[in-house]
């Protein structure tokens, strides 16, 4: 078509996305600036043609949107990506593997009845899948229904007690319960199977801290950064090991662990605040109040960090 009749055509405009002709030219004339009325374009339209009358090999339409789904789950666009494993459902309602994933995407939104209704359509097709009933007892716990969660964490144990997955979950579904030691066996059971796994003796380590066993606590927070010597170190173990260290009477190691957690989330008002309350401890008190003077500068409402600063000028 010519330049000149392209420009006056208001509804193939449409089609491309413009709001009519005159935008068009506009924005040809911008990206094809030695454009004249007689230079041609070529207009292209798709028609979509049933599946049943291709030729050729024929594109698996669920598979591919699946995949996609996928990949934009992966990315963490779980506004799309919901969308896609709807539009996937479509093709096949009962895909077990579809509406699993379809729990997992309204999950992470928040929309956990709606989870709930994919797990359950999911395990009335497959009810021996133990994630699913782990996945259920997440969204649940997540739901602050945790006597529930509990129960289908069961279910996931009926199938499965050595799924270390299960375990972990169940583990921190007894820990909101205040069911501590049975929270413990769960991680020490993972941890027969396998030692080496950082997040369990970290998850061990806060059960321990609950139960005021600080020692052992600490001996498990130590093996969790041990095994993270590979890997970034987390701020938050360092910290929950300050805190042990704390509790033991052991200030200046407890310095040294909150200096780890800050290098590595500098403005974190809380590891500042704990730093601070170290320092009282070991009677350093411009240094304490330097820290919740920086806390207090990131987390004006922190309120402790402002009581302990007073403390601190007092005492100067």
């Amino acid at each position: 078509m010519k330049f000149k009749d392209l420009v006056l055509n208001d509804s193939l405009a449409r089609e491309e996305g413009f709001n009519n002709a005159h935008e068009l030219k506009a924005e040809f004339r911008r990206i094809y600036p030695d454009t004249k009325d007689d230079t041609l374009f070529q207009v292209i339209r798709f028609h979509k043609i049933p599946i049943d009358e291709w030729e050729g090999k024929k594109i698996d339409e669920k598979a591919m949107i699946t995949k996609r789904a996928d990949i934009l789950f992966d990315a963490g666009k779980f506004e799309d990506s919901v969308q896609c494993y709807g539009a996937a459902l479509r093709f096949d309602p009962d895909d077990v593997y579809l509406l699993n994933r379809k729990g997992d995407n309204l999950s992470r939104l928040g929309r956990f009845d709606e989870a709930l209704n994919c797990y359950d359509k999911a395990l009335q097709i497959d009810p021996q899948n133990e994630f699913i009933w782990n996945n259920k007892a997440i969204a649940l716990l997540n739901s602050n229904k945790p006597e529930e969660a509990l129960k289908s964490s069961d279910k996931a144990m009926d199938r499965n007690p050595d799924n270390l997955l299960v375990l972990y979950w169940r583990g921190f579904i007894l820990e909101m319960l205040g069911r501590y030691n049975e929270a413990l066996a769960c991680y020490d059971n993972i941890l027969k199977i396998d030692p080496d796994d950082p997040d369990v003796w970290n998850a061990r380590g806060n059960i321990l801290t609950e139960m005021d066993r600080t020692e052992e606590a600490l001996e498990s927070y130590d093996r969790g950064l041990e095994l993270c010597l590979d890997e970034t170190p987390d701020a938050s173990t360092w910290n929950r090991k300050g805190n042990a260290l704390m509790e033991l009477g052991r200030f200046d190691e407890a310095v040294r662990c909150y200096d780890e957690a800050l290098s590595l989330q500098p403005e974190n008002d809380i590891f500042l605040s704990n730093e601070g309350v170290a320092f009282i401890e070991l009677g350093r008190f411009e240094e304490a109040m330097e820290c919740f003077r920086k806390a207090l500068m990131i987390n004006p409402a922190n309120e402790d960090a402002r009581i302990l600063r007073d403390e601190c000028l007092e005492n100067l």
